[in-house]
């Protein structure tokens, strides 16, 4: 992400938007809880397209490179393209995240008593398919190497913390979560803290769930992904043809940006989910936020 001077009033995860409407700035006072202001939403593609891209990938040595990884690639080159996406609330104030986290719930085995593990991504908005394959493999072989990761450590600690001093604990996180003075080390291995935390159903064999918003912490997307499915449908020709498709679920913090925003930023999305070759190279151009450094409007005086 692009280097700025840290200014009065930033986080070490964030840069505070100074420009926003009035509207933009009160909303989070009346939705103070990230459960207050969830919206859904659901949508389907078509992965024959990804599916012929992720075997030309195998065959080129990427071993394990599947549909996760031109989902994620996808959502990489979306924030990008449209930097508010990566937005976030804490403290009741707006903030443009200056970097592109990614968490999610790993298993080492699929069974019922294997427990799992949160992983974090860190991506770059020039980074490739291939990039994000790279960057995955390593943190995901990183993360059972030495069989606890850093998530664990943490969550080990806490867990020996007695009930009540443990409550106290966690409330004393927030308040500093709240003011921006979490350890940067303690906000790179959060599961809380992100720019969006992902859940692949498919491997469970089932569609996608709607996922909660986390009130701790600042993650304002939660995306989810079922598993394959075949449907019939018309072609403009009249015959009956069988498809493929993979249905997945948003879940978003309406206070980081509206409506328009993030309908625009979804077909995007839905562009290189369609067309994945077009994540093999760097965008030609990322977009930082505009709010970053605009002034707030003053209002005119009158005569």
């Amino acid at each position: 992400m692009e280097k700025r001077k840290r200014k009065l009033g930033d986080r070490s995860d964030g840069w505070k938007l100074r420009g926003l409407d009035p509207y933009d700035t009160v909303s989070p006072y009346i939705m103070v809880e990230r459960c207050d202001a969830q919206n859904f939403f659901c949508d389907k593609f078509e992965i024959s397209s990804a599916e012929q891209y992720v075997r030309e990938k195998r065959s080129l040595g990427m071993r394990n490179f599947g549909l996760m990884h031109v989902i994620l690639a996808a959502y990489v080159r979306t924030v990008s393209q449209k930097p508010y996406l990566n937005r976030f609330l804490s403290g009741q104030k707006v903030y443009a995240r200056n970097s592109i986290q990614v968490n999610m719930a790993v298993k080492h085995e699929m069974v019922a008593n294997e427990t799992n593990t949160v992983i974090k991504v860190f991506f770059k908005p020039d980074d490739t398919a291939e990039d994000v394959y790279n960057k995955f493999a390593k943190t995901y072989q990183d993360a059972y190497a030495g069989g606890e990761n850093d998530f664990d450590g943490t969550a080990r600690i806490v867990n020996y913390i007695p009930g009540l001093l443990k409550k106290f604990a966690v409330w004393f996180l927030k308040l500093l979560d709240y003011f921006g003075l979490l350890p940067k080390a303690l906000l790179n291995v959060s599961p809380f803290h992100g720019s969006m935390f992902i859940t692949s159903m498919g491997s469970l064999g089932i569609p996608p769930i709607y996922h909660h918003l986390y009130n701790f912490g600042n993650i304002p997307i939660f995306i989810a992904f079922g598993a394959k499915r075949h449907a019939c449908e018309l072609s403009p020709d009249g015959e009956v043809v069988k498809k493929k498709y993979i249905d997945y679920t948003i879940v978003t913090d309406e206070r980081i940006c509206d409506g328009f925003a993030y309908a625009s930023a979804f077909k995007v999305f839905r562009r290189y989910l369609a067309n994945p070759w077009l994540l093999d190279s760097p965008p030609e151009e990322i977009l930082t936020d505009p709010d970053i450094d605009k002034k707030p409007k003053k209002k005119k005086k009158k005569k």
